[in-house]
């Protein structure tokens, strides 16, 4: 397996000249005094260090050895526990937290590209610290302030982690079925009794405390969703003086044994009559969870895109060392027995595709990072502008990523050949620890029917109305003749976004169905849409510079594969999407 490299150049690429990112932070007071392009720069490159040489280091005998369990304890694969004390106290723990209570309160738009940076070097590593920086933005938000006080600042010097516990073995998706039930007490606190599985994180040895995040239901509660509540609960109580005091009556049943993310615990968490406090109000609970669930869920997404990037760069090493055959048009390297393998149309394809779309994902990420830093911090219209699209993009970019990351683990496997299915390359490692991130945090299925039916439906088509607008006064503000060649399709593609939309929603006026039918092809068609709306963006950027530079040369012939060779999939994806649903629902279930 190649050493992973941090595409730094890349990061600063998408963040400083397509994106503005300094110029952008210095019009928010907010974010004015906290970052600028030296202060990010600084990050990312210490950022890449740690990634680059204490985490993704870990990922080979993290696949091999996993986690083990024995009577409720689980331990972390070797190196684990001293890299992940490393990490903390670096302060990587903090990066996106509070200031208030001991974070460094960076923008999405830079943490995401560290998030990536954890995801390539080992997407098992990246959970534990993710889950947490997750828990600790549903409390920021919806927390009292004892409960800020008592767990943050612990949470951010990554003394203590966090854990999401919501899905029970009945429940799957169907939150407003769960069973987990919270007694309330006299002095204010809960009794919580249930059992939660699937728990990223729930049990481990990487930290002395961990703060479990927990759906339960009171018992007086409304039936469904309405009747959700949210609730603190660690795994060792706290004393008045902030101490670890006794144990919670928080145990671990057991850990699953996955295709992929060998290296993370995935647990069952059974809660006794635990200790429990409120978080936010009494039947909101979903509500609140759902402020960790949209950025955990960009998270996943980019879980993807890390795996994407490891993938292309084994890849690439790999087939410009290994000889087979000779090139169509004649032997490139008489020196040797045979031509590299780069010298083959396939391979080539798989290469490009690979590059396109992994650099144009990072595009459309911090796009989205971007997004949520204005629903955060900005005001008035463009805070107003940033609630809609990240609303709209928080499922293209879980599900959209995801999709194209097996895509792009896949294809760097086939690159490889049968070196791909053999362990030591790392290859198949790739393919499996992506496969899951396609599953949690929400289906990509049920991505995409958020996408169409909350996200579009729901609104009749103003959100997507928002973006539509902002891509047609890209393209009315570009007269170069140079950008011709990219906003031409562009034009086109946005065209047929607005028309597939109108389409889809037409035809779910006289049958429910058709949402369902559409959403994964309409998901899709959206997404190479936006990336092409990004690839435009970055070959603008990088034209004035293609003679000086061979970065945006690469840039500028990127560009134009992606609008020759993978902009055209959208066309029969909008084919199927409109094809109707009777052929879903026209077969009876004994008949399949």
């Amino acid at each position: 397996m190649a050493e992973y490299k941090v595409p730094l150049k890349d990061m600063n690429f998408v963040l400083f000249d397509v994106f503005k990112a300094e110029q952008l932070w210095q019009d928010i007071p907010a974010l004015a005094e906290s970052v600028d392009k030296e202060t990010a720069d600084a990050i990312l490159q210490e950022c890449a260090k740690i990634a680059e040489q204490v985490i993704a280091p870990l990922s080979r005998e993290g696949d091999e050895v996993g986690v083990s369990f024995d009577n409720g304890v689980v331990t972390t694969a070797p190196g684990y526990k001293e890299a992940f004390k490393t990490y903390a106290e670096g302060g990587w723990t903090a990066l996106g937290g509070d200031p208030e209570y001991g974070g460094m309160g960076m923008p999405k738009m830079l943490t995401a590209l560290h998030e990536e940076m954890l995801c390539a070097g080992d997407i098992s590593f990246s959970l534990y610290p993710g889950l947490t920086a997750g828990a600790g933005l549903s409390l920021v938000k919806h927390g009292s302030e004892e409960l800020k006080e008592r767990y943050l600042t612990r949470m951010y010097s990554g003394e203590w982690a966090g854990s999401m516990c919501l899905t029970e073995a009945h429940a799957g998706t169907d939150l407003g079925i769960i069973r987990t039930k919270a007694v309330p007490n006299e002095n204010g606190s809960y009794n919580i009794s249930g059992s939660k599985i699937f728990i990223t994180g729930g049990e481990h040895d990487l930290t002395e405390n961990i703060v479990h995040l927990v759906l339960a239901k009171l018992p007086d509660a409304p039936a469904g969703a309405r009747g959700i509540s949210l609730f603190v609960v660690p795994k060792f109580k706290v004393n008045e003086d902030e101490s670890l005091g006794e144990a919670n009556n928080v145990t671990c049943g057991s850990i699953e044994h996955k295709m992929g993310i060998h290296a993370s615990s995935t647990c069952v968490i059974n809660f006794d009559d635990a200790e429990g406090y409120l978080v936010g109000e009494i039947n909101k609970g979903l509500a609140c969870m759902f402020t960790m669930m949209n950025y955990e869920r960009i998270g996943v997404g980019i879980q993807g895109l890390g795996a994407g990037e490891r993938s292309y760069q084994n890849a690439l090493e790999y087939a410009k060392d290994r000889i087979q055959g000779r090139s169509a048009t004649g032997v490139k390297n008489p020196e040797k027995a045979a031509d590299s393998i780069m010298v083959h149309a396939d391979v080539r394809r798989m290469l490009l595709n690979m590059k396109a779309l992994n650099e144009g994902n990072r595009a459309l990420a911090t796009y989205i990072s971007m997004q949520l830093d204005l629903s955060k911090y900005a005001s008035g219209a463009a805070q107003q502008k940033g609630d809609v699209l990240t609303a709209l993009m928080t499922p293209l970019a879980k599900a959209f990523f995801t999709d194209i990351g097996l895509e792009n683990t896949i294809a760097g496997q086939q690159v490889f050949g049968g070196h791909g299915f053999i362990r030591e390359w790392g290859q198949e490692q790739l393919v499996r620890d992506t496969r899951i991130a396609q599953i949690y945090e929400g289906t990509n299925g049920i991505q995409a029917m958020d996408l169409i039916g909350r996200k579009v439906a729901a609104n009749k088509g103003q959100f997507m109305g928002v973006f539509i607008e902002e891509v047609r006064d890209y393209i009315s503000a570009t007269s170069s003749a140079a950008m011709v060649e990219f906003i031409a399709p562009l034009t086109a593609a946005i065209d047929d976004l607005e028309s597939l939309t109108a389409g889809v929603l037409a035809a779910a006026d006289n049958d429910k169905n058709e949402l369902g039918s559409a959403a994964t092809d309409y998901l899709h068609v959206f997404g190479y849409t936006a990336l092409a709306y990004m690839w435009a963006k970055m070959a603008e950027a990088s034209l004035e510079k293609v003679d000086s530079d061979d970065f945006y040369k690469s840039k500028v012939l990127t560009a134009r594969h992606y609008f020759a060779r993978l902009l055209p999939r959208r066309i029969s994806l909008a084919a199927t999407a409109l094809s109707g649903a009777e052929h879903l629902y026209n077969i009876d279930d004994d008949l399949f």
